[in-house]
């Protein structure tokens, strides 16, 4: 009867232990942690954003009458220079319409002439009309001449004088003529200088939209091209940032297709609207270099260079602690974690100045990524 009795002690006395063992490793066993030793060093504050390439000048080439594509004479990723033909509609009809505005010029100068040869025989029939008409009416008042042919010298004189009207308005109609004619020349020129598209700046075709034989209407996009003088990144940068950054300020670019190259920029253009959403506004960084292979549009990290302080106290960002909005730090103090407030100063990508709190020398320490709860003042620790 007393061996269950004993059973159930030893039971107790087990789980006692078990959890005396667990509380012992969770409070007093040393805790395995991650230490950094501090030193001294030069730190650069950068402002971040994230953004694409681009290009400063780019233009959409597309057709300024609808005709029919016949040739396109580059393709995507050719360097082009400023006038050079790069792709030809169907030009036909459009000689066809010069022409037939070269013959109505034509025809319109041959009319001016003979209006003006007809205004030359009005102005001799009036003139003429004029002389009989005077002598007539000196021959009436003495009663050499009839009535009827006074009124018949007159008659003619108002013909004549309506024929010279008719003239100078018929020499009217066919300057108007020649005008109208001359303008529809131009437009039609015009019309068929359209068949040819040309460069209008020295570039690179960065697409191609269409091939022969496709119908082109205006505004449809055939080709892409930009201007290589100025590509750069604009980027999304935080509005926090907005005091420290300014134009040519020097900054390094990261592409995502090489994330382990920087490449050196320059800020060329700060944005005046910020995003109601997402509260960040565009920076444009001037990319001083590029990689072999790049692409409009591609995605890349610019890091725009804010601030540098050399020989300072630099502590990696991972082991700040804050405490009731105060920073701070774990330091090995003869194998325990002790806390200690400490003053931050400029920050970098991945560390920071500490203004006080730190000196070189002092080992600082973290717990483990990923380790809940974090270390307390006082803990026993135990380095790697």
């Amino acid at each position: 009867m007393k061996l269950p009795a004993t059973r159930r002690l030893l039971t107790w006395f087990i789980v006692f232990a078990l959890a005396g063992l667990a509380v012992y490793k969770l409070k007093f066993a040393p805790l395995p942690v991650i230490a950094h030793t501090v030193r001294r060093g030069e730190i650069v504050a950068a402002a971040m954003g994230t953004g694409t390439l681009d290009a400063r000048v780019k233009t959409t080439l597309s057709a300024r009458i609808p005709e029919r594509l016949l040739e396109v004479l580059v393709d995507q990723g050719d360097s082009v220079q400023a006038g050079q033909l790069l792709a030809r509609l169907d030009d036909a009809e459009s000689k066809q319409q010069v022409a037939i505005a070269a013959a109505t010029l034509a025809a319109a100068k041959q009319t001016a002439l003979r209006v003006r040869a007809d205004l030359a025989r009005s102005e001799a029939v009036l003139a003429q009309a004029q002389l009989d008409h005077k002598r007539i009416t000196g021959l009436t008042a003495s009663r050499a001449v009839s009535q009827a042919d006074a009124d018949k010298a007159g008659e003619a004189l108002r013909v004549a004088e309506a024929d010279l009207n008719r003239s100078h308005a018929a020499i009217a109609e066919a300057e108007g003529q020649i005008a109208v004619a001359d303008k529809n020349l131009l437009f039609r020129m015009d019309q068929l200088a359209f068949t040819e598209i040309h460069a209008p700046y020295d570039g690179l075709i960065i697409r191609r939209d269409r091939d022969p034989g496709e119908m082109l209407v205006p505004g449809a996009s055939l080709m892409r091209l930009i201007s290589l003088d100025e590509l750069w990144v604009s980027a999304w940068v935080d509005e926090t940032a907005m005091p420290a950054l300014a134009v040519n300020q020097a900054a390094r670019i990261v592409f995502r297709s090489e994330p382990g190259h920087d490449y050196p920029g320059k800020v060329t253009r700060l944005g005046r609207e910020t995003d109601r959403e997402t509260r960040e506004f565009l920076v444009d960084v001037h990319a001083s270099e590029l990689p072999k292979n790049w692409t409009i549009g591609q995605r890349a990290e610019v890091f725009i260079e804010t601030g540098r302080q050399a020989d300072v106290v630099l502590l990696p960002s991972a082991f700040v602690v804050w405490r009731e909005g105060r920073a701070g730090v774990f330091i090995n103090a003869g194998g325990k974690a002790q806390w200690r407030e400490v003053t931050p100063g400029l920050r970098g990508k991945e560390q920071l100045a500490v203004m006080q709190g730190l000196c070189p020398g002092d080992q600082v320490v973290r717990a483990p990524d990923g380790r809940t709860p974090p270390l307390a003042d006082g803990q026993r620790i135990k380095l790697p």
